[in-house]
């Protein structure tokens, strides 16, 4: 590193020996770092192919107001979605909050009561368990008489065939496959192991929906879980798809009668898809799109970088330093809370927004146990910019996430370690 360079770093108050130390794991990483470089291009051609299919044109950039009847710019966003993930039809809202939301018009659109939900991955993320039921919530699936279960991953975090082949039974009406590890230390799963995953039961049940959750996921690698049988798709415009700029908004893409279900569920049977005013945020939707693969390129980066600091520091890390990387998640076991809150200090104290503000850990909506969150962001609580999350709860395990640039991830990895440092926690 120069010394102009190294000054620079040095104003954010990383020590020189860091520094260095930091940068041999760099220079190690030159190789892993070209091969995200090249499913970026890929994802980027793809992106762009799909906006020219669809005719895309700065009169789609207008927004409406009202019923937002024959709102071009939304039928030609919800165009291009279907064939960047080669979908029949998909929904790309604004109206949809946030992947919670998402996840739930899917679930809510398709399933009815009697119907079984199954989760042939384990314990769905903890947002999820008052949408279902698991803790019981008002206006839960439970309460509509939509029964659950799953099936737990085998100690390797592989998929128990047998286990799953004995839960899916004639009320078994959709599947939900969680891509990301959520607040888990478990794999995340590749296109290709979910793929293998659908083609298993749909040879027990070929009438069964499988929807994955695939947040945190998109642009990673160069096919989506549509390419390989998922009937439904869904995420959110504030993780990867929506490149940073996306200032609200999810997405769910399918089979048509599928979004079609979750398009009368978001807004109301007979209406569906034909209303949802897009205001003046049809621009952002596209050209966030536009840059996802790129910004998702960066946000890889950093969580290898991240893996590989905190590994050769004796941390336990999900994936570890040398893994194929299936999400933009890196999961730091740090064993102890204190060791938690300083990660998010440092991670704080990176961004470009309230850097001076100091995550605490407290009560979150949907989450059982405290969560401390450090996210100093454009947009409120956009996990594709850099920020770290945690619930305070053994094995006190932080997951980070994002960075709008391969330069802002890096800075944010040094100031956690830095912090961890100054702790005595390191």
């Amino acid at each position: 590193m120069d010394r102009e360079l190294e000054n620079m770093y040095e104003k954010f108050h990383i020590d020189r020996e860091l520094l260095t130390f930091a940068e041999e794991i760099e220079s190690s990483l030159k190789e892993r770092f070209e091969k995200i470089d090249r499913i970026a291009e890929y994802n980027q051609m793809k992106v762009i192919r799909a906006m020219q299919e669809n005719r895309v044109s700065d009169a789609h950039f207008a927004g409406t107001t009202g019923y937002g009847y024959n709102d071009i710019g939304r039928e030609a966003l919800e165009g291009v979605y279907a064939s960047v993930f080669h979908t029949e039809a998909a929904l790309v809202r604004p109206q949809i909050v946030c992947g919670t939301h998402a996840l739930a018009v899917a679930l809510f659109g398709n399933l009815r009561p009697g119907d079984e939900l199954l989760s042939p991955v384990g314990k769905p993320y903890d947002t999820l368990e008052e949408i279902i039921g698991i803790r019981p919530s008002r206006g839960s699936l439970a309460e509509y008489g939509v029964t659950y279960r799953q099936v737990e991953l085998k100690p390797d975090g592989s998929f128990d065939y047998e286990k799953i082949r004995a839960a899916v039974n004639e009320r078994t009406k959709l599947v939900e496959i969680q891509r990301s590890k959520g607040y888990q230390t478990r794999p995340t799963f590749s296109v290709e192991q979910i793929g293998e995953l659908i083609s298993f039961i749909k040879g027990i049940k070929p009438d069964v929906i499988c929807m994955v959750d695939n947040c945190y996921g998109e642009f990673v690698e160069t096919i989506e879980p549509n390419d390989v049988g998922a009937d439904l798709c869904v995420g959110s415009l504030i993780k990867n798809p929506g490149g940073g700029l996306a200032p609200i908004g999810g997405y769910i893409a399918g089979k048509e009668e599928y979004v079609e279900n979750a398009a009368y569920r978001l807004t109301a049977p007979g209406l569906g898809k034909e209303v949802g005013a897009t205001l003046s945020v049809n621009q952002s939707l596209f050209q966030g799109l536009f840059l996802a693969p790129q910004v998702v390129s960066g946000a890889l980066k950093g969580a290898i970088f991240a893996a590989n600091l905190y590994e050769k520091k004796g941390f336990s890390v999900i994936p570890d330093g040398t893994e194929e990387r299936y999400d933009i998640i890196q999961a730091v076991t740090l064993g102890t809370p204190e060791g938690v809150i300083a990660f998010c200090k440092g991670i704080q104290a990176a961004a470009p927004v309230d850097s001076f503000a100091v995550p605490e850990p407290g009560y979150m909506p949907g989450y059982e146990s405290d969560v401390i969150m450090a996210a100093g962001a454009f947009i409120q609580g956009a996990s594709i910019e850099l920020s770290a999350d945690a619930p305070i709860a053994p094995p006190y395990a932080v997951y980070f996430q994002g960075g709008l640039t391969w330069y802002h991830a890096k800075l944010g990895i040094l100031m956690s370690m830095q912090k961890m440092k100054e702790e005595g926690l390191l």
